[in-house]
């Protein structure tokens, strides 16, 4: 009997991940992507990679037979992909089973912050409601208003979609204009800011894109300004964001995403005009399991056909066989 091929799990996945992989594979287990942990013989058999988190360049130089990386999550900011490239390995990620998730979440979180619906039911679970009265009358309303989207990628669009059906005018700003898309393109996002109401942040984790959103954005959205954060906590200055929250220089945030998770800043917390959720735009039953078989099935597609099915930009590679 052939020897099966032998796939490594650092840390934590989604068991779902781990139940299809066994049928096919032999599952190698560490608890972290930490070279010392994995024996030079034994890693030596690895072929490939299932991950969710960081899978630095030391494993991929580790592991001289590795083929290729399946990444759980659309963001792959913790897999070295150009390391990975310059040894042939493969990347990919877990693209479009989540848009739908992220961007009703993002309508969610946009709500909440706006009409504080979070705050009107502690109102009424504390007894307050009978007590004292109605819940006092949100400051601000959706009516009106226009929003700018900072990263008009797939998930982007899925949100853009969805702001449609409440009548609001949408503009972006991306490095490029995208060709066929019928919303206002601002080339910088200090004039996008500048022009809307609402910023929608919806990123990944770059070199380009970190703390991008300061205080002179802020400063630029304005009084009446409502920034959403669903990309990364990297692109915002957590610090500028208080004290902008805190000074009216706008009006109210909504964060799923933080710089240093599970940290939040006493700051952010403190303030009544921040909404806050612990990272949870794709953490729904259905979306996680999509994701799961979706890492799974690359792996399976790569050692079956010889082709992943969704490679990150990085790594377009094919199976090299014989």
């Amino acid at each position: 009997m052939a020897a099966r091929t032998r796939i490594l799990v650092p840390g934590t996945i989604r068991e779902r991940v781990l139940d299809r992989l066994k049928e096919t594979f032999d599952i190698v287990r560490i608890e972290r992507a930490d070279p010392a942990l994995l024996a030079r013989s034994e890693a030596a058999s690895i072929a490939g990679v299932a991950v969710s988190g960081s899978f630095g360049a030391a494993m991929i130089e580790h592991l001289p037979a590795l083929e290729i990386i399946s990444s759980f999550g659309v963001g792959y900011d913790g897999v070295d992909a150009l390391a990975a490239a310059a040894r042939g390995v493969a990347v990919t990620n877990t693209p479009d089973v989540l848009n739908d998730e992220v961007a009703d979440t993002t309508i969610g979180l946009l709500l909440n912050t706006i009409r504080r619906f979070p705050q009107a039911e502690a109102w009424l679970r504390e007894g307050r409601w009978k007590r004292e009265g109605a819940f006092p009358l949100t400051p601000l309303s959706l009516r009106g208003r226009r929003a700018g989207i900072y990263g008009l990628g797939r998930i982007g669009l899925a949100i853009a979609e969805r702001l449609k059906g409440f009548g609001i005018e949408i503009a972006y700003h991306t490095r490029r204009p995208r060709e066929g898309v019928p919303y206002a393109y601002y080339p910088s996002l200090a004039e996008l800011a500048g022009a809307v109401d609402i910023l929608i942040a919806i990123v990944p984790k770059t070199p380009q894109t970190h703390r991008t959103i300061d205080a002179s954005i802020l400063q630029a959205l304005g009084a009446n300004g409502v920034l959403i954060n669903v990309g990364r906590g990297w692109t915002v200055d957590e610090e500028a964001l208080a004290a902008a929250l805190k000074d009216g220089t706008i009006a109210a945030a909504g964060l799923d995403v933080f710089y240093d998770e599970p940290n939040v800043p006493q700051a952010l917390l403190d303030l009544p005009n921040a909404t806050l959720l612990p990272h949870v735009a794709s953490a729904s039953v259905a979306t996680r399991d999509a994701m799961a078989d979706l890492v799974a099935d690359n792996l399976l597609a790569w050692f079956g056909r010889g082709v992943p099915l969704t490679p990150v930009p990085e790594t377009p590679f094919t199976r090299k066989t014989g």
